[in-house]
């Protein structure tokens, strides 16, 4: 059997694994930022002198984030690429004059991680198994489009022999590898940009595992929503959200598309090349309160996005262990420092709420599963530490019935064990 890959393509972050031995490892990274088992799914570009006016030094993961960091100015940074995949509207972005397709940026981050894995990754008779949601992110998207443009980046790298299993049922597969009995598991799977289930009978038989899968659902609801939503109460308001500006005679509201951009930390690097971005420094001159609307371009200009995301994350996470926390942005100074109690978090975040307990609603009811008769609940993911969402389960099952771990590794260590298995196709699923 050729060794297979699992290959978690995460929103936030990514990580590959096989198993060697009966074993499943990690692959590690050995890139210029430092060695690591998970990288963040983010690229970074760069004109470099030495490559010749065409080329361009392309780095992912943190390394694409010190590269970033380091030159202020000349990098074009793209973060959390999968939340474009499934979108008929993303048809591309410009880097450095150059337009790039969701293919060429996969397959440019892929091709990265190859190179930090010192060939660990080559395509040559390998098995690949990818990881996808069962709910892509985004308005309407499209399924099928997101798995053609995988499976076009991916054969460019030379993969042919290459399946698609949903997230959660990857996790659930490492999960049940510790059970010491028969069980029905729901695996709810965390991510950045969306939340899926999976409800799947496992059983041994002859010392062999096997698995009846029972009902999936989804939805693009996830950690980014909550950072969203802590950005849209203490960060736009400092920028001219509920601001004014006056057009001849009229006085209208600042749209607030602009904000929903910036809001969505991974979209910064695509709202900067738009038309919108044009058309809100042309309003700085008609607002009434210029000062907001200059410090939001500056922050655009500025590449501040990924700094953003680090103080609202930071923020959130103490927020999982403290009541009330401090949240400060240094870029809009002490005028954004401000006390955040966790209580009002989780009001912002209770459309979100309402939206993933929905999707664990459809799932029970449309298999017809009663709380009652799940054995076990697997929680992973980071976002799986908000207190908001372990008491959503909770209340629904037993404490003794939920446990967590693996948050990062286990969809690609499940994902490289299924890959390994002679009934592979049983576990693979295509465009919902």
């Amino acid at each position: 059997m050729r060794h297979a890959l699992g290959f978690d393509f995460g929103t936030t972050n990514s990580v590959l694994a096989h198993v060697e031995d009966g074993q499943t490892q990690a692959v590690a990274f050995d890139s210029p930022a430092g060695r690591f088992d998970s990288m963040r799914t983010a690229l970074s570009f760069r004109k470099h002198d030495a490559l010749g006016a065409a080329a361009l030094q392309v780095e992912a993961g943190q390394a694409a984030i010190r590269q970033f960091i380091d030159n202020p100015g000349e990098v074009r940074f793209l973060q959390s690429i999968k939340t474009f995949a499934a979108s008929p509207l993303f048809q591309g972005t410009l880097v450095h004059a150059r337009r790039q397709s969701f293919e060429d940026l996969m397959q440019a981050f892929v091709a990265r991680l190859s190179d930090y894995a010192d060939g660990a990754l080559a395509a040559s008779g390998r098995r690949i198994v990818v990881g996808r949601p069962v709910r892509y992110a985004g308005a309407n998207p499209d399924d099928a489009l997101a798995l053609g443009r995988y499976q076009a980046a991916l054969e460019r790298l030379g993969y042919r022999d290459i399946h698609y299993v949903y997230e959660p049922v990857a996790a659930a597969f490492y999960f049940a590898q510790g059970l010491t009995r028969d069980a029905t598991v729901l695996v709810a799977d965390f991510g950045g940009g969306t939340t899926d289930y999976s409800l799947i009978r496992f059983e041994t038989h002859a010392g062999r595992l096997s698995a009846t899968p029972i009902g999936h659902s989804g939805v693009g609801v996830a950690g980014d929503h909550f950072d969203f939503r802590i950005i849209d109460h203490l960060v736009s308001p400092l920028i001219g959200k509920g601001s004014r500006f006056r057009s001849f005679d009229k006085v209208l509201d600042v749209p607030s598309g602009y904000y929903a951009n910036f809001g969505r930390w991974n979209q910064l690097s695509i709202f900067k090349t738009l038309k919108d971005f044009a058309d809100l420094k042309h309003l700085v001159r008609a607002s009434l309160e210029p000062e907001k609307l200059e410090a939001f371009v500056d922050l655009i200009e500025h590449d501040e996005g990924y700094p953003l995301y680090q103080a609202v994350s930071a923020t959130k996470m103490r927020l999982s262990a403290e009541e009330e926390t401090e949240f400060f942005f240094a870029p809009l100074g002490e005028r954004s420092r401000q006390r955040v109690k966790r209580a009002d978090f989780e009001a912002w975040i209770a459309p979100d709420l309402a939206r993933i307990e929905a999707a664990l609603d459809e799932v029970l009811e449309r298999t017809q599963t009663p709380a009652g008769a799940i054995d076990k609940v697997f929680l992973t993911g980071g976002t799986s530490f908000v207190p908001a969402i372990r008491r959503l389960f909770e209340t629904r099952f037993a404490r003794d019935r939920i446990e967590s771990g693996g948050e990062l590794l286990s969809i690609a260590h499940g994902l490289a064990l299924i890959g390994e298995r002679d009934d592979l196709e049983r576990w693979t699923a295509g465009a919902a």
